[in-house]
């Protein structure tokens, strides 16, 4: 019995180990405020952030549910205007990431506020949720932009974890959203993580994945599995446009076409031939934005 016992002890002791060595791999932000050592195996590391636009700028702060202190910037239009977007960035980047997406709603009359999301950026916090804590964040910034104009028309446009997190806050139903872009988002981080975790992180699924849900449950108080827009999808209301690149080798356009089939609400997709993982913007730009506000031009 005490042998039994003994080996017990020491499974579950292996368990934690490799379920911790993930989660502080993959979601922990560096002490230095740098992003998790995993960001290096999956983002590019020579991608730099594209200048700011030349608009009017605003730091916004907001304090999230559970206390972190959370940044934001708000760039206006040359004209006032109702009409606002909600641009998120991906796992390891921070707002500066989305400038280039600001410069083009604001070119064409756009409200934008763009996020440094929990454990980025400017942002307090020490783990990243991949979307399950992020998107409620989202959702208190929306209430913030209702709040400061209670007739804004707004959108919220996301990358890669961004996406998720974008499909996540649309299903908590915010006020005033009227549509939402998700470009090249996972139908569940525990999947995503899954099938990417030999690929990128040299580990097998088992016991590492299971181990690290129940790690990652201990340690931000929500487990990977909760970040699955794929749950949830159906609860959307307002429009969804899904683009995805058809080379993407992180999250495999096989992942939209489920998001898409099991959305219930208005909705169309654009695939970009050639575009890598969170690369449908570079590869096309005049496509891609062409897509964007004709999908939302009928939306105001």
């Amino acid at each position: 019995m005490k042998k039994i016992l003994a080996a017990i002890i020491i499974l579950i002791c292996a368990g934690y180990f490799a379920g911790n060595y993930f989660v502080e791999f993959a979601l922990k932000r560096g002490e230095d405020l740098t992003p998790p050592k995993a960001c290096a195996n999956i983002a590019d590391p020579n991608l730099k952030a594209p200048p700011a636009p030349n608009f009017p700028v605003e730091a916004w702060t907001l304090e999230s549910f559970d206390g972190l202190t959370l940044h934001a910037k708000k760039f206006s239009p040359a004209e006032e205007t109702n009409r606002w977007a909600i641009l998120i960035h991906g796992y390891g980047r921070d707002g500066t990431f989305a400038y280039d997406y600001a410069e083009e709603y604001l070119k064409r009359g756009w409200n934008v506020l763009i996020p440094d999301l929990r454990a980025a950026g400017e942002s307090e916090g020490q783990f990243i949720t991949m979307g399950a804590f992020e998107s409620r964040d989202v959702f208190n910034w929306s209430e913030k932009i209702v709040a400061e104009n209670p007739d804004a028309k707004i959108i919220i446009h996301g990358v890669s974890m961004g996406a998720a997190t974008t499909l996540l806050t649309a299903a908590q139903e915010p006020k005033n959203l009227i549509a939402v872009v998700e470009d090249c988002g996972f139908t569940s981080a525990y999947e995503m993580f899954t099938s990417q975790l030999e690929k990128i992180f040299g580990l097998p699924e088992y016991p590492v994945m299971p181990c690290a849900n129940i790690v990652c449950k201990i340690k931000t108080g929500v487990k990977i599995s909760d970040a699955a827009p794929i749950e949830v999808i159906d609860k959307i209301k307002v429009p969804v446009l899904f683009i995805h690149g058809d080379a993407d080798k992180l999250i495999p356009v096989e992942m939209m076409e489920r998001l898409y089939d099991a959305c219930a609400t208005s909705k169309d997709k654009f695939i970009v031939e050639g575009a890598g993982h969170a690369d449908a913007k570079r590869t096309n730009p005049a496509a891609y934005f062409d897509k964007v506000f004709k999908f939302l031009e009928d939306k105001l």
